[in-house]
């Protein structure tokens, strides 16, 4: 049994995946290119706004949002320390200082109700982080934001097609960032990342950000970086665009069966917020007893994943910026880094795989 099952992903799309890489190849076109174009339009498009910008990694997304809004040394970005790594990484590569908020524990999303409390003269931005697919609560957010002149970058890595109030994500922030890892529910057969905006400007910046500060080939406006999504990895995407709907449906009936087959087990099951759509980039389940249901999955051959076992306030690399974190100071997110466990989740996952998870879930 996977955690993910990548290959039959690939098996059920196999000939149109063969005949886009080939097509590249043919056309000996592998750097930005026509397929690159038309994937930042159709993913804009997907996303309800107006333009995309691909670049190499999520994480390049990230950065370059930060970079174009000019957030740099001296300024004060506030996320949410239970993310993956890269959300306040960039903020450090950037010469800021990230600004931690706590998690609302039921979503897993930082706690909107103690974002203000945080925010100084020195404060930029916020990033909120819609985890494991679900949405964070956007309306507040945009409403702080409005009310203290900041941006809200949108880290939608794990949740390309979830919704809030009938909004995609990505559309409601200021800009919004998306990565095609291969786990990711829209995933390529590499890296890959985009920004997603509705501002021109923003847009064009990005772009020529990512080609080294140029429009114009060998003239360069400002320093700029190498980000570029190949054209190859923009081919397979466009493939994969058209089977999201599909894919994330199969995953939100995937997770409500986990959610009803696991009721009265004990284990606390994925919450979402009124009037938005999860897709489950993971299935997350809550329990005490996390080390010794793992280790007896592990004995059946069922893999569990941890999302994330350190906070990154207690991660060495963040401690050696010697901002006075410690254990205690976000109790949330170290309580659910204790208890957290991903379970099996895509598409292709039978129904009898996930009976056989539960029943020895339930065992212990």
């Amino acid at each position: 049994m996977e955690l993910l099952d990548l290959k039959a992903q690939y098996e059920s799309i196999r000939e149109e995946i063969n005949a886009a890489i080939q097509d590249v190849i043919n056309r000996s076109a592998f750097i930005l290119g026509e397929d690159v174009k038309k994937l930042e339009s159709e993913v804009a498009h997907y996303c309800q706004a107006q333009y995309g910008v691909g670049l190499n990694s999520g994480s390049d997304a990230l950065l370059f949002a930060l970079r174009a809004y000019n957030i740099g040394p001296g300024d004060e970005v506030i996320t949410t320390p239970f993310t993956f790594v890269a959300t306040a990484e960039v903020i450090v590569l950037q010469g800021a200082k990230p600004v931690f908020v706590d998690i609302n524990p039921k979503t897993y999303n930082i706690d909107v109700d103690k974002i203000e409390e945080k925010i100084t003269n020195k404060t930029k931005a916020i990033i909120p982080v819609h985890l494991y697919g679900q949405p964070a609560d956007m309306d507040p957010i945009m409403e702080i934001a409005k009310k203290h002149s900041l941006v809200v970058i949108e880290d939608a890595a794990q949740a390309i097609g979830a919704e809030y109030k009938g909004k995609r994500l990505c559309s409601i922030g200021h800009i919004g960032c998306l990565s095609f890892f291969p786990a990711k529910n829209l995933g390529g057969y590499g890296d890959g990342g985009m920004v997603i905006t509705n501002d021109k400007t923003i847009a064009e910046k990005i772009t020529m950000m990512r080609n080294h500060g140029s429009r114009k080939k060998y003239f360069h406006e400002f320093i700029g970086d190498s980000s570029r999504l190949d054209n190859l990895q923009a081919a397979i995407l466009r493939v994969k665009l058209k089977y999201i709907d599909q894919w994330n449906n199969k995953r939100i009936e995937i997770a409500n069966r986990y959610t009803e087959l696991l009721k009265d087990s004990g284990v606390v099951t994925p919450y979402t917020l009124p009037e938005t759509k999860t897709v489950y980039q993971q299935y997350t389940i809550r329990v005490k007893n996390r080390e010794a249901l793992q280790k007896s999955l592990k004995e059946k051959s069922i893999p569990t994943a941890v999302h994330y076992p350190t906070p990154l306030h207690l991660q060495p690399a963040f401690q050696a910026l010697n901002y006075g974190w410690k254990e205690g100071d976000f109790p949330e997110s170290e309580k659910a880094s204790q208890e957290v466990l991903s379970l099996p989740i895509y598409p292709e996952i039978s129904e009898s795989k996930q009976m056989f998870i539960v029943k020895n879930i339930k065992k212990l």
